[in-house]
């Protein structure tokens, strides 16, 4: 799935019962993350953590929904392991996990091609993230190898960024930015309107080149 592709309204069963992905979407964000296999004990971190996080996702109105190419009964099992490994999730397991034995669904998101998707060893690549707006568009996208994983932290602050610059749409993040601190005014946007927009101030940085292009301010 490629930034601003609409993601398609899929069947599928999971965890949790049947789900139609626009309508258990609603307006809602969603994080889909998905994995090769059950019982793999990066995987079972990566959800234990975000399980543990689930509080966070709700602040920001945004759902977690995991895959994985295993039968709905052996996730059925894995995540009594998770939540034994996780002591610290609270009550039952907040998210659903969808059950794709087939890999159609996987195929059909982009995460392998469908001559590659019987393969053992292409199948491990099926490690992707992808941020979701209610839109059903994705907005971000991210892919891991199975030796690294995943940091919910980051996930949480991709999202506050996203909500961020939708809502204030003359701005963008910079590296290394969590909530609160510096945001960069396009460069699209004149001194004189930025201005108008952000009248408690904002710091221009002049650079070697000569060209006026980073603003930054943190009255947003």
């Amino acid at each position: 799935m490629r930034l601003g592709q609409t993601v398609p309204n899929f069947e599928a069963d999971t965890t949790k019962g049947p789900i139609k992905f626009h309508e258990w979407q609603g307006n809602s964000w969603v994080v889909l993350f998905s994995h090769p296999a059950d019982f793999t004990p990066v995987c079972t971190t990566e959800l234990g953590r975000i399980a543990v996080h689930q509080p966070e996702f709700a602040k920001r109105n945004t759902k977690c929904l995991a895959h994985s190419v295993d039968a709905l009964n052996s996730h059925v099992d894995w995540v009594n392991d998770i939540k034994s490994y996780c002591l610290d999730i609270p009550g039952d397991f907040p998210y659903p996990i969808i059950a794709d034995p087939t890999r159609d669904l996987a195929v059909s998101l982009g995460m392998l091609d469908e001559e590659q998707k019987k393969d053992p060893e292409v199948g491990k690549t099926i490690r992707a993230l992808f941020i979701i707006s209610p839109d059903h568009k994705v907005r971000l996208s991210m892919f891991y190898p199975m030796s690294t994983g995943r940091n919910v932290d980051e996930i949480l602050r991709t999202i506050d960024s996203l909500q961020l610059t939708d809502r204030l749409k003359v701005v963008a993040t910079p590296a290394n930015w969590t909530p609160g601190t510096k945001v960069m005014i396009l460069p699209t946007v004149t001194d004189e309107e930025a201005h108008k927009l952000f009248p408690k101030g904002f710091d221009k940085v002049s650079m070697p080149s000569g060209v006026n292009y980073v603003r930054t301010t943190e009255n947003y």
